[in-house]
């Protein structure tokens, strides 16, 4: 007997629970995304299905894209309630295992068990998700979340992957090192500026010219995630928010600077309700800015005291929004909050 993590990842899960309502489309192009209108401007996937993913559309991928690639497909509307509800389902009968739970978000999960057969354990999971749900899942099974967030990845569609330091080197060092969980196409750039392209050659770089290039606490990290590294800990206390945002896309760019300022008033007080309604308080308010074609740009504002008053708020994204320069074209503005956090997460999370 001994500990692990395992990795449970929703196989397409926003598609496959709009395929669960609408089964006459399954083995089809389906894209979900918007309110479904695939010719609205500015509106992207929030996934698709294989099918689709075959023709290239992906999540992110803007609707009137996805159409001119596929045009078979089927555009369905987003529909968070029912995503959340079928999540919550899935949520409750991991815990009806004698396991710990983390969760991630709608469609994954980390699970912390001691047990001698992951893998027997791995699948009778998938079965009672399948069971009582529907719904397909695939897990990855390590000695940490990273190596089991890669290993569900690796196990995709319905699939039980183990990936752990005994085999990390053979399967992990000739891949390139964006394959690693927090390494990006950016950070993989600048990496491979250094001369180091493969998780083996990052794993063997020397952590202090690493933390010349990325920081002192960056550099080395990126090393740790290279030698198979990761935390270990399943924290099951439930997830509190930690703010709360409102952003708009605009049909058509705004470039009057009383139609931008009475946009961002109008996300703040939104933000400011939903932040009174989560019974929370804020202490910082941050505006987002995206111009024309699609530079992106925040400012922020701290608060002398915590609150949830609209109009100390609006007043604070305000008076952020006053150090931009609004001289280009807008196309997507947005509000968030930072909310305060109880003692007791703070210390937990410390």
């Amino acid at each position: 007997m001994r500990d692990w993590i395992l990795h449970l990842d929703l196989d397409q899960f926003i598609a496959a629970v709009e395929l669960q309502r609408h089964p006459e489309l399954r083995g089809r192009p389906v894209v979900v995304g918007g309110d479904g209108d695939p010719t609205r401007p500015r509106t992207v996937a929030a996934t698709a299905t294989y099918e689709a993913r075959e023709h290239g559309v992906h999540s992110g991928t803007p609707l009137r894209t996805a159409l001119r690639r596929c045009p078979d497909a089927v555009f369905l509307p987003s529909d968070p309630p029912a995503y959340d509800a079928a999540s919550a389902r899935v949520m409750a009968t991991l815990r009806d295992f004698p396991v710990d739970v983390e969760v991630w978000g709608w469609d994954e999960a980390f699970i912390g068990a001691r047990t001698d057969r992951p893998e027997t354990l791995a699948t009778a999971i998938q079965r009672a998700v399948r069971d009582r749900t529907g719904l397909d899942c695939s897990i990855g099974i390590g000695d940490n979340k990273h190596q089991a967030k890669l290993a569900s990845n690796l196990a995709k569609p319905a699939g039980v992957h183990r990936l752990t330091s005994d085999n990390w080197a053979h399967v992990m060092n000739d891949r390139p090192t964006d394959a690693l969980w927090g390494i990006g196409a950016r950070t993989s750039a600048k990496l491979a500026e250094l001369g180091l392209r493969t998780v083996a050659q990052l794993a063997a770089a020397d952590p202090r010219d690493l933390a010349a290039r990325f920081g002192p606490t960056n550099g080395p990290w990126l090393r740790y995630l290279a030698l198979g590294k990761g935390e270990t800990e399943v924290v099951t206390t439930p997830w509190i928010p930690r703010g709360h945002s409102r952003e708009t896309t605009f049909t058509h760019d705004l470039t009057e600077a009383a139609d931008i300022t009475a946009a961002v008033a109008g996300l703040a007080e939104q933000v400011a309700a939903d932040t009174a309604d989560a019974g929370r308080l804020a202490t910082r308010v941050t505006v987002k800015v995206r111009f024309t074609p699609f530079l992106t740009r925040t400012r922020q504002t701290t608060l002398p005291a915590a609150t949830a008053d609209p109009a100390t708020l609006t007043h604070a994204a305000l008076t952020a929004l006053g150090r931009f320069d609004l001289t280009r074209p807008v196309r997507l503005l947005g509000v968030a909050v930072a909310y305060d956090m109880p003692e007791q997460t703070r210390t937990a999370r410390s």
